[in-house]
């Protein structure tokens, strides 16, 4: 399947399908349905047309407002509109287009990822549900230096963080990082970092930045696996800094980059070193921050 990148400007809420009953969506809406060679009822044009929100021009959910000449809108949009119609410009009051309603509980729809893989059929109410959880659906970018709003699959995101991070791309499961800061009591939330790894097939994303534990300055490094959760229970990696004879080591499983930079790091899943135990591994004055993280990626057989 050919990389593709996916952009949603618009967070839908996950709502539960409606207690209502099911009817013969043929009855109600006659050759606006078009039957599959399965038992599902796919939607057509002209019905998606109906259920399309005509002000954010998204689907529609319970509840659905009307106006008294039949115009419908969503519920998040009634009050942008100042509960004027904005077809008609009637009144909107606080009419329910059961109707309407009735006819998007019958129906069954494809998810909205089926350009990335996903194949499955489902009833109009539990769509969205479905979507939010689809492990088709694309990844956000997992760059934290910025807030990077792009989305995709894996190969695209990896192009995308080589082309327009510049990030450094690293074949390999083992790795040797130097880490220097001129002035280490300046201590900012501030990423420093952020290296690729390719190695068994997948790729890796090894993180190192400084922030605030509290009043403390503090460095954590961690990893995050380009996959879903389930996929990154496979693997497992170490990290480990030292010098002048002391060493700290941390093992872990990687994150997912499903789950965000800031969440991973907010949990503190990752070696974290204090700063004064940082300038002491740097040595000399302790003037300058010159720390070595190394570490290893390995399969779990």
């Amino acid at each position: 399947m050919a990389s593709a990148a996916y952009l949603d400007d618009i967070d839908a809420e996950v709502i539960d399908p409606p207690k209502i009953e099911m009817l013969d969506v043929t009855e109600l809406v006659g050759d606006l349905i078009e039957h599959s060679p399965k038992p599902n009822v796919i939607v057509s044009s002209n019905v998606r047309e109906l259920l399309e929100c005509p002000v954010c021009l998204v689907a529609m959910y319970p509840p659905i407002h009307q106006c008294s000449n039949g115009h419908t809108i969503c519920s998040g949009c009634k009050p942008r509109v100042h509960n004027r119609c904005p077809t008609c410009r009637s009144e909107l009051g606080n009419i329910r287009c059961l109707a309407l309603e009735k006819v998007a509980a019958s129906l069954e729809v494809p998810c909205k990822f089926q350009n990335f893989g996903c194949v499955g059929i489902y009833p109009y109410y539990c769509k969205l549900k479905h979507e939010s959880q689809c492990q088709y659906r694309p990844y956000t970018c997992p760059y934290a230096g910025s807030e990077c709003t792009v989305t995709g699959d894996i190969p695209y995101l990896v192009n995308h963080l080589k082309d327009d991070h510049k990030v450094d791309m690293h074949s390999g499961s083992t790795f040797n990082h130097r880490y220097v800061k001129s002035n280490p009591h300046e201590v900012e939330n501030a990423t420093w970092m952020l290296t690729v790894f390719s190695c068994f097939g997948q790729y890796f994303c090894l993180h190192f930045e400084a922030f605030q534990l509290g009043m403390a300055p503090v460095y954590i490094a961690f990893l995050r696996f380009m996959g879903d959760d389930a996929e990154a229970k496979n693997y497992t990696y170490s990290l480990e800094v030292g010098g002048i004879n002391r060493k700290m080591t941390w093992q872990g499983i990687p994150r997912s980059i499903r789950d965000s930079h800031r969440k991973v790091r907010d949990s503190y899943d990752g070696l974290i070193i204090q700063r004064n135990m940082a300038l002491c591994f740097s040595g000399g004055d302790r003037k300058e921050l010159k720390l070595r993280v190394t570490g290893r990626i390995w399969k779990e057989q």
